[in-house]
């Protein structure tokens, strides 16, 4: 079977290669900013589906292949926190998180296209309490560009990892990509994960 990730992300890659596959990585070029929806989960969940999707259509409904599309926000008191784009947005959500918890909700669609096409669509989510930064802190980790460009502002496996104090719920999900939930949306499709692995040699 084909693997095919509809995501620019390097770290679902990463995941994904870490938990032994080495999918495909097709980028669908969905414009997130064109969609909105009644809750952050909800969201999630459509631009995960509007992503795998057009990866699906683009190239051609192929045969014997598995699509994967994910969207990560951040639920912070019922509102969906994507990625902040500016500095000053990135402040602001900091300064907002700070002491506080979230709710890390990741949309993942998935199309099996063997003899027949099967899709699934589902989203895990993590809550993320997140660290009493200072000012200072802010100002330091907003300069150095990382939190503009991910959703909520902040990672867990990167620059942003001291910031988080503790997790409840799937640590994957919180890099974007739920290994548990793939699984189990898999089986549903008929397909089992560890038919997935590449085989090592020796």
């Amino acid at each position: 079977m084909r693997l095919i990730l509809a995501s620019a992300s390097p770290a679902r890659l990463q995941t994904l290669r870490s938990a032994g596959t080495f999918p495909e990585v097709v980028i669908s070029e969905v414009d997130e900013s064109q969609f909105a929806a009644d809750t952050p989960t909800h969201l999630a969940c459509l631009l995960a589906e509007k992503k795998a999707e057009a990866v699906f259509a683009n190239l051609g409904s192929p045969k014997d292949s598995i699509i994967i599309g994910c969207d990560s926000i951040l639920d912070f008191e019922g509102k969906a926190q994507g990625k902040p784009g500016s500095k000053e947005a990135a402040i602001s959500l900091l300064k907002r998180t700070r002491r506080r918890s979230g709710v890390l909700v990741t949309g993942h669609h998935i199309i099996v296209s063997q003899d027949e096409v099967q899709r699934a669509n589902r989203a895990a989510k993590t809550i993320i309490h997140v660290a009493d930064l200072t000012d200072d802190e802010i100002d330091a980790y907003v300069t150095t560009g990382e939190p503009q460009h991910v959703a909520g502002g902040f990672t867990i496996d990167a620059l942003g990892g001291p910031f988080i104090t503790g997790i409840e719920g799937d640590p994957h999900n919180v890099v974007g990509l739920s290994l548990p939930l793939v699984r189990m949306m898999l089986a549903d499709c008929g397909i089992q994960w560890t038919s997935l692995w590449t085989p090592h040699e020796g």
